[in-house]
C-alpha cells in the first residue's frame, strides 16, 4: 500500500511541476514573450498551429515562427482549465483547455496538448498541438 501511495504522490508532484512549467511559459507568452516556450522546447520539437497548414519541425524553425509574434500578444488574464498530466516513463502528456482575456472582452478559448520528455536533467517540450475550442462544431 505504501508503494502505491508513493507512486501516486510522485505522479501528483510531477503533474504539478509540469503544469507549473506550462503556466510560467504562458505567463510570459501572454505578455508578448515567446521565449518561455522556446526555453522549454527540445531541439527536435514539433509544433502544430491552427494558423498554419504544416507542422513546424525543430527549435530553430519554431523560433523563426514565434519571432514576428514577439510583443504582439497580450492577455491580462489566463487560465488552464481542467489540466491533465499523464506520465509514461520518461515522458508526460499535458492536455488542457486554455482561456485568456483582456478586461471584459469575450475570452479566447483553445485546446492544447504538450508532450514533455525528461532529458538532460529537465523536462522539455517535444510536441505541441494547439487548436480552437469548438472548431468545426455545428449546432448546439
Amino acid at each position: 500500500m505504501n508503494n502505491t501511495a508513493s507512486i501516486s504522490s510522485t505522479r501528483a508532484e510531477l503533474a504539478k511541476q509540469i503544469i507549473e512549467l506550462e503556466e510560467n511559459a504562458l505567463r510570459r507568452w501572454c505578455k508578448g514573450d515567446p521565449s518561455g516556450f522556446l526555453e522549454l522546447s527540445a531541439n527536435d520539437v514539433v509544433y502544430f498551429d491552427p494558423f498554419i497548414n504544416r507542422r513546424i519541425d525543430g527549435l530553430s524553425a519554431l523560433a523563426a515562427h514565434y519571432e514576428p509574434l514577439r510583443g504582439s500578444i497580450n492577455a491580462e488574464k489566463f487560465e488552464l482549465v481542467n489540466p491533465c498530466v499523464q506520465v509514461i516513463g520518461e515522458a508526460a502528456v499535458l492536455s488542457f483547455n486554455f482561456e485568456s482575456r483582456n478586461g471584459d472582452e469575450t475570452p479566447s478559448r483553445w485546446n492544447c496538448t504538450e508532450v514533455y520528455r525528461y532529458a538532460d536533467g529537465c523536462w522539455q517540450i517535444i510536441q505541441t498541438h494547439w487548436s480552437f475550442t469548438g472548431a468545426g462544431v455545428t449546432g448546439g
